[in-house]
């Protein structure tokens, strides 16, 4: 018979009192796998993620366990990365805050940029590289509740050690080349990184302690030249590598008997290059291509097959995890995030309740979109792209318009106001990094070759 959460919850009360617990309920309480893709978009898998939109799949792609693990439970068809770029969305999903308030708004890519390509309109801010201690992790969280915690795989939100942030077993502060710092770490690394998860798990269990164990997935780099699409090639492999490592994680849940008391989350950083579908842009943008995203949730008490139209963002990882760890005191300040609980528990229904209304994606660096730094507001239906050197705004109806083809910015200007107006509002009350202008910007010396991704930073 299948565990509800409030039977979870009375197990957790017996098993207090009992001192011990059995493979099946590992004290009752619920253990959570949270799998994160490398840059694999809202089309880049098998899964339909749009249950009325046959386009929200991937073409010519074939990821069986990803569709085992949806038809588990619950997808959501607006599933949204905290930023189109990695480092910043992993900080997002870590602490449930977002990019522009950690500062963290950028991936590696070396000092003193701007001198090198002085010749841009806008001066970009420096961002964050080192996610702070201060900042409070689900790790810390679900840790101090006397959880089990792990992380294998990509790290890449600093070089400090996961232990630093919460982790009691990882495999290091890694970056997307792996613990070898290998141009193609995968799929050797996929498979050790999952290999790593299941011990952690089978210790875990046999020890009748709770887990929450994080499994981040590396990119892997298509080979060049031949004629031939060897970029979909490479996504492709790397989809395969994900694919079987969420298989072979859903075989160790049931092979360990975890089945009944554990949550397993899926998600990706960022949109890819391509294979976006319907969706205009990818990585490196705030268009949909770049931030809509899988957004996968199975487990006790989530009916299977369900797709849940409602928005939900990265930053929500971290207050889910906690209700549905029973935490429910000691959050930290400045969450971001809200619970995803009442959908979970409601068939894909009802409201995720956060601080603000809307959600932010503030990206003020130049990289893989022709329009520059840019920053972009959703609320309800709408989405307004605010496009930082010039100032100008773009406003979309996704339900009507998830491609972002047709501007309705002088259609509804009303609209376009209230949005910009809360974009704003927003950002002055994170204390976001923003761009300056560039005094010394000469557009008859020409654009810098600045907009390709070419400056060697990782994902």
């Amino acid at each position: 018979m299948r565990k509800t959460l409030s039977d979870l919850r009375l197990c957790a009360l017996i098993c207090c009192a009992m001192a011990s617990a059995s493979l099946e309920a590992v004290e009752g309480r619920l253990n959570f796998i949270l799998i994160l893709g490398e840059g694999a978009g809202w089309c880049s898998s098998s899964v339909q993620m749009d249950d009325r939109n046959p386009a929200s799949k991937g073409q010519g792609i074939r990821t069986p366990n990803l569709e085992r693990l949806a038809a588990a439970g619950m997808r959501f068809s607006d599933g949204y990365a905290a930023s189109p770029r990695c480092t910043p969305s992993r900080a997002a999903i870590f602490t449930g805050r977002s990019p522009a308030a950690l500062g963290m708004t950028f991936v590696g890519e070396g000092r003193g940029r701007q001198a090198a390509e002085p010749n841009t309109r806008m001066i970009t801010p420096e961002a964050l590289l080192e996610l702070p201690e201060a900042e409070t992790t689900i790790a810390e969280l679900l840790k101090s509740a006397g959880y089990a915690t792990a992380h294998f795989g990509k790290w890449h939100v600093g070089r400090a050690n996961p232990g630093r942030h919460g982790f009691d077993e990882s495999d290091g502060p890694t970056g997307n080349g792996g613990p070898d710092n290998v141009a193609n770490p995968n799929p050797k690394q996929a498979l050790a990184m999952t290999a790593h998860g299941i011990d952690f798990m089978q210790r875990q269990a046999k020890a009748g302690r709770s887990f929450y164990v994080q499994l981040s997935h590396y990119p892997s780099q298509p080979e060049k030249g031949g004629g031939r699409n060897r970029a979909a090639e490479g996504g492709n492999e790397e989809m395969s590598s994900v694919d079987r490592s969420v298989g072979e994680m859903l075989d160790a849940v049931e092979r360990l008997g975890l089945k009944g008391s554990t949550c397993i989350l899926y998600t990706t950083d960022h949109g890819t290059p391509g294979r976006n579908g319907p969706l205009s842009g990818g990585k490196g943008t705030v268009r949909e291509g770049g931030i809509r995203v899988p957004f996968i949730v199975a487990g006790p008490g989530i009916r299977e097959g369900a797709c849940s139209h409602v928005r939900v963002t990265a930053t929500d990882l971290f207050p889910t995890l906690a209700e549905l760890a029973g935490c429910k005191g000691g959050l930290p300040k400045g969450l971001e995030g809200g619970s995803l609980v009442p959908l979970l528990m409601n068939g894909g229904t009802g409201v995720v309740t956060r601080s603000r209304e809307e959600f932010v994606i503030h990206f003020p660096h130049y990289d893989k979109d022709e329009i520059g730094p840019a920053s972009a507001i959703l609320l309800g239906n709408y989405k307004l792209i605010r496009v930082c050197e010039t100032g100008q705004c773009r406003l979309f109806d996704l339900a009507a318009d998830p491609g972002e083809r047709r501007d309705l910015a002088r259609e509804m200007p009303e609209k376009l106001k209230e949005l910009d107006r809360r974009l704003t509002g927003y950002l002055l009350a994170v204390g976001a990094r923003m761009p300056s202008l560039n005094r010394d910007y000469d557009p008859a010396k020409g654009t810098p070759e600045r907009r390709q991704g070419r400056r060697g930073e990782a994902p």
